[in-house]
């Protein structure tokens, strides 16, 4: 019953807005959606769906590959640990950390979906001609042990086998290359990875994902599982588990694998790469940041990948650790994520990655205005600027880069790909052109703006018009292909999906759309017009949240997609709330009188008048006291007619199902 509820908490996020206010959006194809994406991972450019659920991810293919994405990458799709009764938020009551907390190996969990829809999304996918990467997590479980599923304890012959026998032990020194791949890292613990029956069970996870759609791996903390020539704490143990991950699975020349190895004391980056495929450029990211943050585009500088003699790596302005981490998230904005994106891109080297940041993030706000998981995050991955440079190096491949700083203008630089494209970067100040280039001849024209013309004589770039600060110029003939743009569908932008109070007005906004229409918790769709105003209300809330989701397409039939979560911060996302049914128990002092009460109540509604109903005694001062009604959000309190818990004048308990509560 939802007429508990006097506010809302909703819940569940986005999926397409304009990017930033610059200039906005992603396109479409004339023709055949597919023929301007490579056919190859590493050639082109992945999007880190950050925390998107399945359905999220389905609906906003096409977005996706009109945005020039040849691939996406997927959060951990494990089962997981259900934390804190299953609170959907990013970080608060919920955590998107949660699903880097293995409890079994098999695809699906209540934070992403299921089975079935991770394979309807990896087949429109394929129809679309995306690929997709599976972020996966086989170097620790959940610290919550008992909460490891029976199937993988059994497989792995028992739970003294799944982890490593040091595995009680912190690492305290990362160079140890030992305590690095077998001791405890962050208090997860460390998996037996050298245990030929858990790779096994490993691989057979990976077969099916990869029977589901799946086309490449990014591989979780891979510095802390061993190389083939690490130590072992066990003698005469190999160190096979990446020999088999990437030889003893299906397809497996076709898979794209990678590792996280973040970079610092005896990281091996470069034996991770051979072993593995590829590794992320964590030290790269920060050459990156820095570049922008302080405007040093000096060519020589940004070129190197900080991976030694390799070139098989994924590069990246930020991750999610970073981000979340390292604090990116309060360095840099949105533009400057997208400078140093459009850097990493446009070059020959290295295969970028996007990170998607939470819907309505800024530098005072981490998590975004909507903090949910499931739903999609920032739009700004569809800003012309990613969209233009994804879709430069898709018609680039083959090509060799160089770049050049201006008249040494280290704030700008210009990153040439053969004879055939440049993109300009240009960080500070306004930009005159006459520079070197490696550009044949001709006029080209900005496919960022459509109009700004350039022009290339003898080895010289000029242009009439300066460049601004804070912009991308992409120039290239051959190989560009003219798009349709996408039609955008989208709440206001003073509209937050974080309201307080009963209800929460709504203005629906499109452009661009032949149409455009709405549901509201998976309900019958609705067609609306720019403009259009709609209330959501407590009774739309299910599950502690209100699912908004918008739906249009261009004239070509090209569709674009959001979802909104609706939640009000004034109420703690419990789950599913508490049922009629569930029961609590309240452990009294032994001062307390032998007869003990609970009294529900939430705002004016009450399930009951004061002093409440008396609890059921179980064993010594332990009392138990079934639900009655469903409650959404409620709070409680004990006593026993003179005393009670909270005190008077306090707020109750959060009400929460099968509990056992105790005075601290």
């Amino acid at each position: 019953m939802l007429k508990k509820v006097t506010s809302i908490f909703l819940a569940v996020l986005i999926a397409s807005l304009a990017a930033f206010s610059m200039s906005s959006c992603g396109a479409g194809s004339d023709g055949d959606k597919t023929a301007s994406l490579t056919k190859n991972i590493k050639d082109g450019s992945i999007l880190h769906c950050f925390c998107w659920d399945f359905e999220t991810i389905t609906n906003s293919l096409e977005d996706i590959a009109a945005a020039g994405f040849s691939t996406i990458q997927t959060s951990p799709i494990n089962e997981c640990l259900k934390g804190e009764n299953g609170g959907m938020q990013l970080y608060g009551d919920g955590k998107w950390y949660y699903h880097f907390q293995p409890t079994d190996y098999t695809i699906g969990n209540y934070q992403l979906g299921t089975r079935d829809q991770f394979k309807t999304m990896c087949e429109k996918a394929d129809k679309l001609g995306v690929k997709v990467i599976v972020d996966v997590v086989p170097n620790h479980t959940t610290p919550t042990t008992d909460e490891i599923n029976n199937n993988l304890l059994e497989a792995v012959g028992g739970i003294d086998n799944l982890y490593h026998k040091n595995n009680d032990k912190d690492i305290s020194d990362y160079g140890n290359r030992l305590q690095c791949t077998t001791y405890k890292m962050g208090g997860l613990p460390d998996i037996n990875t050298e245990n030929k029956k858990f790779q096994d069970y490993f691989i057979k996870y990976l077969n099916d994902c990869i029977t589901c759609g799946a086309d490449g791996f990014r591989y979780d903390a891979a510095k802390h599982i061993g190389l083939p020539d690490d130590p072992t704490e066990t003698k005469g143990v190999k160190n096979n588990f990446w020999n088999r991950v990437t030889s003893d699975i299906k397809d497996a020349k076709r898979i794209f694998n990678y590792g996280e190895v973040l970079q610092g004391d005896n990281d091996r980056i470069g034996d991770y790469i051979k072993t593995i495929g590829a590794c992320a450029a964590s030290s790269y990211g920060g050459t990156i940041r820095s570049a922008i943050i302080y405007n040093t585009l000096s060519a020589d500088n940004i070129s190197n990948l900080r991976v030694g003699d390799k070139e098989d790596c994924v590069t990246w302005v930020e991750s999610h650790d970073n981000y979340i981490n390292d604090g990116n998230w309060a360095q840099m904005d949105d533009k400057q994520v997208i400078l140093g994106y459009a850097v990493l891109t446009a070059r020959a080297k290295g295969t970028p990655l996007f990170f998607d940041r939470p819907y309505g993030n800024s530098v005072e706000n981490q998590w975004g205005t909507m903090n949910y998981i499931g739903a999609s995050g920032d739009q700004f991955y569809k800003n012309s600027y990613v969209k233009e440079v994804n879709f430069f190096r898709n018609a680039m491949v083959g090509e060799k880069e160089k770049l050049y700083n201006p008249d040494g203008d280290n704030s700008a630089v210009e990153i040439c790909r053969g004879d055939k494209g440049a993109v300009i970067v240009n960080t500070s100040g306004k930009l005159k052109l006459n520079m070197d280039t490696d550009l044949k001849d001709g006029t080209y024209v900005d496919r960022v703006d459509g109009k700004t013309e350039y022009t290339v004589n003898g080895g010289k770039l000029s242009s009439e018009k300066a460049i601004p600060e804070n912009t991308v110029v992409v120039l290239y003939n051959d190989g560009y292909v003219s798009r349709d743009k996408s039609a955008v569908v989208k709440i206001s932008d003073d509209t937050t999906p974080a309201f307080s109070g009963e209800s929460v007005e709504v203005k629906l906004e499109s452009k661009d759309a032949a149409n455009a229409s709405y549901s509201i918790n998976d309900g019958k769709k609705k067609s609306y017009k720019n403009g259009d105003k709609l209330t959501l209300t407590s009774k739309d809330m299910k599950k502690g949240a209100i699912k908004l989701e918008l739906f249009g397409e261009n004239d070509k039939g090209t569709a674009t997609y959001m979802k909104y979560c609706f939640t009000n911060p004034e109420i703690t996302f419990a789950g599913q709330g508490v049922k009629k049914g569930d029961s609590i128990t309240f452990t009294k002092p032994s001062s307390w009188k032998d007869v003990v009460n609970v009294y529900i109540y939430f705002g004016d509604t009450q399930e009951m008048a004061w002093p409440g109903y008396e609890m059921t005694k179980e064993s010594g001062n332990t009392y138990s006291y079934k639900i009655k009604e469903d409650w959404t959000k409620a709070y409680v309190i004990f006593n026993d007619g003179e005393n009670q818990y909270p005190g008077q004048g306090e707020q109750g308990l959060d009400l929460k199902p099968n509990y056992n509560y105790a005075i601290p």
